[in-house]
């Protein structure tokens, strides 16, 4: 079991850190905190470089936490918030399927982050060194409600632009 969580915990943590490096600087196709911002700022977050910097922290700090096994229960509850902010903002109106542009992707990333608090990060791990046993359903619960509230602040900071109706011209 301890095998297959380490490359569970690998390809998941990575695969959201360099989600984060992408916002961060740029790597791998990214487009940085610049230009990310900008994309942010779209969304209603303001100002939108912290907001980048915010979520590409999250993304590559909870992304490598997973990936070393590093107090699993804190990366696992930086990625459910970034995925829940993803989901409700850029995917949910697309439908289920990545396909589409839909919420499939990160709530996968989000669902399998949670299983690692559930299971554990397995013995190959930095938590195992340590003699750490922060895994079991309460550390999984306790993951899951502070990344929802992480999204909840956030995305409770965003500033909507009000819809614009057009006004009937007087006769």
């Amino acid at each position: 079991m301890s095998w297959g969580l380490l490359v569970l915990r690998l390809v998941v943590g990575l695969t959201v850190a360099a989600h984060g490096s992408q916002k961060l600087w740029g790597w791998f196709g990214g487009h940085g905190l610049v230009a990310t911002g900008g994309f942010l700022e779209q969304l209603g977050f303001q100002p939108g470089r912290r907001a980048a910097l915010m979520a590409g922290l999250a993304e590559t700090v909870g992304g490598v936490s997973l990936a070393l096994g590093a107090l699993t229960p804190l990366g696992v509850a930086l990625v459910i918030a970034v995925m829940i902010v993803a989901i409700v903002t850029v995917h949910i109106d697309k439908g289920f399927f990545n396909t589409d542009g839909g919420f499939e992707y990160p709530l996968l990333l989000a669902v399998t982050s949670l299983c690692l608090a559930l299971t554990g990060p397995g013995a190959a791990s930095v938590d195992a060194a340590f003699g750490l046993a922060l895994f079991g359903l309460p550390w999984a619960l306790a993951a899951m409600i502070v990344g929802a509230l992480g999204a909840v602040v956030q995305l409770a900071t965003r500033h909507r632009p009000p819809l614009v109706q057009p006004r009937p011209r007087p006769a």
